[in-house]
């Protein structure tokens, strides 16, 4: 028996109005505690959730933790000597662009934007955040503001530790009642395993695990995995960030 099969989607085309804006938010530059090396953001974090905001019609604007020019973590540049990324084309394809390079080369700080001009917000992981994101309060209140305002609020793979402390207007922990997920102990095991040295400072599975009142759930191991529980959506690991973007364009189209 034959089977029919249609499938249609939306696809922005050329010169169609804005649908509307979301805030993209990565770490500056920092240098690791655990290995010394230079650290910031994992490329396809951004790039990936940046194809599917656009294509689904929506302006991307590009902040930082400190303002300025902002550096992708090495193993993720699909371009590094390791050949780790060599295969995220879509980054690689990003890289081409100029109007790309100059998002990266002079980001406002996080401080310097409303919130109230955006429709959500998107948290991009990578080695940085572990220590740029956590305990960052002004980037608590920017991410609490957007959540409580019942915008979609991501956050993916490393990016996921600012939900570790960040709490609502009412000293609620924003993850209380919540099922969500970040880059799982088994990745950091397998991360640790490739170079020789214990990469993070802490594991964010292990300590999501201690918060009472919450459910962190992980998938297999470096799969697309990402889960939406009300406004708050969040992604495993590197490979999750387009999942998650749709589904913040799914909660978008919704309203």
């Amino acid at each position: 028996m034959n089977q029919i099969l249609e499938k249609q989607s939306y696809v922005h085309f050329h010169g169609a109005p804005s649908k509307g804006k979301i805030l993209m938010v990565a770490s500056s530059p920092a240098v690791s505690k655990q290995t010394g090396w230079p650290i910031g953001f994992w490329i396809a974090e951004l790039t990936h959730p940046l194809r599917v905001f656009q294509e689904a019609g929506y302006e991307v604007e590009l902040v930082s933790t400190a303002g300025g020019k902002i550096e992708m973590d090495s193993y993720s540049n699909p371009n590094d000597p390791s050949g780790y990324s060599a295969h995220d084309v879509i980054s690689l394809g990003y890289l081409q662009k100029p109007e790309f390079k100059a998002m990266l080369e002079n980001t406002k700080k996080l401080t310097e934007v409303n919130p109230a001009d955006f429709d959500a917000i998107f948290l991009v992981g990578g080695q940085g955040p572990m220590y740029t994101f956590r305990g960052n309060k002004e980037l608590e209140k920017l991410f609490v503001a957007f959540y409580e305002a019942g915008k979609p609020s991501a956050a993916v793979c490393h990016s996921t530790t600012l939900l570790l402390e960040a709490k609502k207007s009412n000293g609620e922990l924003l993850v209380a009642g919540k099922i969500w997920t970040g880059f799982a102990d088994v990745e950091e095991e397998f991360a640790d395993q490739a170079v020789g040295m214990k990469i993070q400072p802490y594991r964010i599975e292990d300590e999501a695990r201690k918060i009472q009142g919450t459910t962190f759930k992980v998938a297999a191991p470096f799969s697309s995995y990402a889960i939406m529980d009300g406004n708050l959506v969040t992604g495993q690991q590197q490979n999750s960030g387009a999942a998650a973007a749709e589904m913040v364009v799914d909660l978008l189209n919704s309203k």
